[in-house]
């Protein structure tokens, strides 16, 4: 797999446009959204409500939903049931595609705790002078030995799995920009508010 031509431009893209769109008719409901088995999942599988994630690691406005919409997600709609996150990469760079291998390394709970460490710690490894060492001091603060992060940021078979999940982002949803989500079938783009996407929630999922 050629990956300089599908990341080429990918930067280009980062910015993500404040937009959300409705899918064509017939899009997916939460409960026909395609998920593969290795998905990393947040939530019940009987949730009313599915998120799709397609985040990029060195993606700022990524880090920035990360930090401010998302913790208030957990703390409620995943907390109590009515919603599952299911995270998938969606690398806009070479680095951000090591850092996915990297992260897809980590098992279990821990796969989404290593998840904020990168986000949070962002502009300290992306923008370090040597990002790969940075990365590996983070990866061992998670449990990764040396020996095995080398290892993970180097598996070629896992880079190409990345990016055919990529590519199948863009093919199946339209995904061009991060953070997408695809909330019960509908394209949100953008890091945007808790309060935007609670609106959206509760127009699937009316209180009583």
């Amino acid at each position: 797999m050629n990956r300089r031509n599908i990341l080429l431009g990918a930067a280009a893209g980062g910015l993500a446009a404040l937009v959300g769109i409705w899918l064509p008719p017939g899009a997916a409901r939460a409960q026909e959204m395609a998920l593969f088995e290795d998905d990393r999942i947040l939530g019940p599988a009987e949730a009313p409500i599915t998120i799709i994630e397609y985040s990029s690691l060195t993606c700022p406005h990524c880090a920035a939903f990360h930090a401010d919409a998302l913790p208030r997600i957990k703390e409620t709609w995943i907390a109590d049931g009515r919603v599952r996150l299911v995270y998938r990469h969606f690398p806009l760079d070479a680095l951000a595609l090591r850092a996915a291998a990297v992260a897809n390394c980590i098992e279990g709970a821990r796969y989404f705790g290593f998840l904020d460490l990168l986000f949070k710690g962002q502009k300290r490894w992306a923008k370090s002078s040597d990002p790969i060492k940075v990365l590996g001091q983070t990866a061992r603060l998670a449990g990764l030995s040396q020996e095995k992060f080398e290892a993970c940021a180097n598996d070629e078979a896992e880079m190409d799995r990345i990016l055919e999940r990529r590519q199948d982002g863009i093919q199946s949803y339209g995904v061009q920009s991060t953070p997408t989500l695809i909330v019960n079938g509908r394209k949100v783009e953008g890091a945007r508010s808790f309060e935007y996407l609670e609106k959206i929630f509760k127009q699937i999922v009316p209180e009583s």
